[in-house]
Parts: C-alpha cells; structure tokens; sequence
C-alpha cells in the first residue's frame, strides 16, 4: 500500500530491476560519484527539458514580424469576443 505523502520528506522511492540498478551504479562510478546524484541529474535534466517544452514558443521570423503588427494594431473584437467578454464572471 503506498504511504501518504509528507510535505517535509524530500526523499523518493524507485523502483527499478537489478540489472538496471547495476548500470546505474556501474555509471555511477564511471563519474566517480553516487547513485542520487546521478539519477538526480538525469531527472533534472528531462524535467527541464519537458518543461521548457510545454512553456516556450518559439515562432519563426514571419510569425514574430506577424506576432508583433498584431500587438502594435490589434484587430476589431468581433461579434464573438464581445460576447465572451461579457459572459466572463464579474471581479
């Protein structure tokens, strides 16, 4: 049965297959250091790069020459936008 998450334990369990283990641990001492902080800077590394996956844009020069006339002369709201607004909750 898993256990209930603590907010102030920093640790995590993995689980993994001895003969993964043993390539963890063998690349471990390749690097001269130890298992957690290799692992931690594989997982680092991947969050990263997921990360800056979902959170970049990254358009190409006609899209940002596009991007920025669309900022500096906005087009009308139509029809549609108007009434969004309008349904949107009052603050």
């Amino acid at each position: 049965m898993p256990r209930v998450a603590v907010k102030d334990n920093s640790r995590v369990a993995l689980r993994v297959r001895p003969a993964d283990k043993a390539r963890i641990m063998r690349a471990a001492a390749l690097q001269n250091t130890d298992m957690t902080a290799l692992i931690l800077r594989g997982a680092l590394r991947e969050a990263d790069a997921v990360i800056k996956d979902a959170e970049l844009v990254v358009l190409s020069e006609r899209d940002t020459k596009l991007w920025l006339k669309l900022l500096d002369n906005p087009p009308k709201a139509n029809a549609r936008l108007v009434a969004a607004v309008k349904a949107l909750p009052q603050s």
